[in-house]
């Protein structure tokens, strides 16, 4: 992927642009959460990073956890608390392969630091979608993205301009999406 020039410095004074960090959230939470989990993050996380404690408990109130069991051995759902983890849109791996075309969404906690590229490859798959180039063949739930190793990708586009209203107006473009 070609090198971004991120608004994001590196070393001892780094910071975050915590606006873009909340509208990342609410992309993650109306689009990539359909499938994608982010299985190693708390609710009490989003505190002071994209939320305030309350905005933080009220979306984990939400989320319906299974908790349990209970004095006859049986499992429940609750409203989530802060020291719960963001839950996974499938119960198990094979039910997420069964609803992915045999595909395995994977956790999104660690992408950036789990992919060669890190953010640059990130920003690059999610706006690189494309018609395949001619010879190349793909499979029935296949889509062309030049940046993912071999082409060929489970994960159809799933960023389009104006796909969600962010909560403070910024104008929702693919391309910001992404970011």
């Amino acid at each position: 992927p070609p090198k971004y020039p991120w608004d994001v410095t590196s070393g001892l004074f780094s910071s975050f642009d915590h606006a873009s960090v909340r509208r990342g959230y609410e992309v993650y939470k109306n689009v990539c959460a359909a499938c994608h989990s982010l299985q190693y993050v708390a609710y009490r996380e989003l505190v002071g990073q994209t939320h305030t404690e309350e905005e933080a408990k009220a979306e984990a109130e939400e989320a319906m956890i299974e908790d349990g069991p209970d004095a006859q051995g049986n499992y429940f759902k609750r409203p989530g608390k802060l020291s719960d983890y963001i839950p996974s849109p499938y119960p198990n791996e094979e039910a997420a392969r069964a609803a992915n075309n045999g595909a395995y969404p994977p956790d999104l906690t660690y992408i950036t630091m789990a992919r060669h590229g890190g953010q640059d490859y990130v920003f690059s798959l999610l706006t690189g979608y494309c018609d395949a180039p001619a010879g190349v063949t793909l499979q029935e739930g296949q889509h062309y993205n030049p940046y993912f190793p071999g082409g060929a990708i489970g994960m159809a586009q799933a960023l389009y301009n104006e796909i969600i209203e962010y909560s403070d107006g910024t104008p929702a473009t693919q391309s910001q999406l992404a970011k």
